[in-house]
């Protein structure tokens, strides 16, 4: 498996940080959300085109682990790939870099479901699981 890419790139706010100067850690389950936005945009796959085709997704778990302190002004590198994709859901890797150094490693797990909330969980469109493959140097597993 390659390399998750980085798919944006953030510079720490102090509003973000604790007591300590260190980022709070849920901050980085901010990033992640934020990061699966943005790989949404970069697929030209976003909310707004789900939605017009009646579905979206609902985050179901997600799991963090905290290997270094990020502080005030470290720019974050944010590197994502959709490591799984089921018949209604799908599990996307995550880690947060600064200098080299991961500073964070998760993963979020999303089902897709009936944008209208009448029929619970839907297939992922086609279309869809398309564009993440041409997006990646990896398919999904």
């Amino acid at each position: 498996m390659s390399e998750a890419p980085t798919i944006w790139e953030n510079r720490v706010r102090f509003d973000e940080t604790d007591l300590h100067g260190h980022v709070n850690f849920g901050e980085f389950f901010s990033y992640m959300d934020e990061t699966f936005n943005e790989l949404l945009r970069r697929i030209e796959y976003g909310y707004d085109r789900m939605h017009a085709e009646g579905w979206t997704t609902n985050i179901v778990h997600t799991e963090m682990d905290f290997r270094a302190p990020a502080e005030y002004g470290d720019e974050i590198e944010n590197r994502m790939r959709v490591a799984s994709m089921g018949e209604r859901s799908l599990t996307a890797t995550y880690e947060a870099r600064a200098t080299g150094t991961t500073l964070a490693e998760g993963e979020i797990v999303y089902v897709a479901v009936d944008y209208e909330g009448e029929e619970g969980a839907v297939p992922i469109p086609e279309e869809f699981r398309e564009a993440i493959v041409d997006f990646q140097d990896d398919p999904p597993g």
